[in-house]
């Protein structure tokens, strides 16, 4: 897809959410101006402050689909590139746990699959060690809760295997965690995620 033609679905997009949804049309409308205007990092981080508040933003769209996944999908992911990846993957789990949240479309599977993208090879070398982290973190978080919620017995062999999975995940990040400096705006973020593991 041609950069004119990602800029006019992710305006299309958020312009036909202001007019769906007349109480969200101001959130939208400053996610117009800062798109239009290029003001990517002001972007990143009113797209999370969105996304971070399901109770008051959390939509479907003209589809009927969760509006943070049309969000991330149509306006986030196709400029990717050019927005602070550890907001970016902040963003992603906010949109991953929304979908596990959000009754009448809770998808564990599409939920995983917003953080295994995210971590797929080509992505992580971006994303950095913080951002690849917090994205690591938070989708062993999300296995665990996918696997609390489903009620499936903890000896069963998937459910071994999640938690074996997570436990090494975890383990594995340990001394990457530890290299982090404290000194980075970043750390905070990135400690908070690997511990809420």
């Amino acid at each position: 897809m041609s950069p004119v033609d990602t800029t006019v679905t992710a305006l299309e997009h958020l312009e036909s959410m202001s007019t769906l949804h007349p109480d969200l049309s101001e959130l939208y409308q400053n996610l117009v101006g800062l798109y239009q205007r290029k003001l990517w990092h002001q972007l990143t981080m009113s797209t999370l402050e969105f996304v971070s508040n399901p109770s008051a933003t959390l939509r479907t769209t003209a589809e009927g689909t969760n509006s943070y996944l049309a969000l991330f999908d149509k306006v986030i992911l196709p400029i990717d590139k050019k927005l602070n990846q550890l907001t970016l993957a902040r963003v992603a789990s906010a949109v991953a746990f929304s979908l596990i949240d959000d009754p009448p479309y809770a998808d564990g599977v599409a939920a995983r699959a917003i953080l295994e993208n995210l971590l797929e090879k080509k992505t992580r070398a971006r994303l950095g060690p913080s951002a690849a982290m917090h994205a690591e973190s938070r989708l062993g978080l999300l296995g665990l809760t996918v696997l609390a919620r489903s009620g499936e017995a903890l000896t069963t062999t998937s459910s071994v295997e999640a938690l074996e999975a997570t436990k090494s995940s975890i383990n594995k990040n340990r001394s990457v965690l530890a290299e982090l400096a404290d000194t980075e705006s970043e750390a905070a973020v990135v400690h908070s995620a690997f511990y809420e593991t």
